[in-house]
């Protein structure tokens, strides 16, 4: 049963009708706890299912997958598949964000480039993955295709954010701002970045999920010499499953890792700077 503690903040100069603070804590870990159960429990049935089978061919042994795991990392060619992998997602995650954050700024203070750009986000969210990456393999090399594929998962997704944020900003500031004739510099910071902050936040640590996968989607079609998708792709062709399940291991605990680093690096620039904006505002 979980236990509930109650905190009762009392100050001594308290006036009469102050409220008292009130304040409900829950422990993480009974939370880890049933979370390592759950996933101790499906490996257990991963494994009795591979035993049951008897056919390394179709399914391996979770323990077999760890130890061809242990096994890769230890050798130069696994990192460097890694790494080259990571680097390509990373630019196309990087560049998409930064046209996505450049075209959600015209499309909200100019209509005609919304109106302009509406379309082509509108072909871009509806496509496919699948199809993007077999239209882009017609123009782009395969080393490229990555980054390409990257740039159109964040681009509208950071564009529509953007755009939102700003549309979303609080008209009587801006009135205000208007009124005292505030710089374009000061009522960007004071009353734009206030809007798009959250939203931008959401967009960045959304977006990366679907780059990582598409990303590898795109390796995995292209084929180029180097990337986890190549990895993946070889393992399935020459039917080395212990392989196909490490390499797709490796995609997960990546993408996982990634997105937590990623939320992680927003919230602690959220927090340094949202004091800093609040100190001013009070002087």
């Amino acid at each position: 049963m979980r236990k509930i503690r109650h905190t009762f903040n009392h100050t001594a100069s308290c006036a009469p009708g102050d409220g008292v603070v009130f304040s409900v804590r829950t422990g993480k870990k009974p939370r880890g706890i049933s979370i390592l159960l759950s996933v101790l429990f499906w490996l257990i049935i991963w494994e009795i299912t591979a035993r049951s089978l008897d056919s390394a061919l179709l399914l391996v042994s979770p323990v077999t997958v760890l130890r061809r795991l242990w096994e890769l990392i230890f050798t130069a060619k696994f990192w460097i598949n890694v790494f080259t992998s990571l680097w390509r997602i990373g630019a196309g995650y990087l560049l998409g964000a930064f046209c996505g954050i450049l075209c959600g700024v015209l499309c909200a203070f100019f209509p005609a480039a919304g109106a302009l750009f509406s379309p082509l986000l509108s072909v871009i969210k509806a496509t496919p993955v699948t199809s993007l990456v077999i239209l882009a393999l017609v123009w782009i090399k395969s080393y490229n295709l990555s980054i390409f594929i990257c740039f159109l998962m964040v681009f509208p997704i950071l564009t529509e954010s953007v755009k939102e944020g700003i549309l979303e900003a609080d008209r009587e500031l801006l009135e205000l701002a208007f009124v005292f004739r505030f710089s374009p510099w000061k009522k960007i910071k004071q009353i734009y970045l206030p809007s798009i902050r959250p939203q931008l936040i959401t967009a960045l640590s959304t977006s990366i999920g679907f780059a990582w996968k598409a990303g590898i989607a795109g390796e995995v079609f292209a084929r180029p010499r180097l990337g986890v998708g190549s990895r993946l792709y070889d393992a399935k062709v020459y039917l080395e499953t212990p392989d196909l399940f490490c390499w797709t291991l490796v995609i997960i605990l990546l993408s996982m890792a990634i997105e937590k680093l990623v939320l992680f690096l927003l919230k602690r620039g959220s927090r340094e700077t949202a004091p800093h904006h609040a100190g001013k505002e009070e002087a």
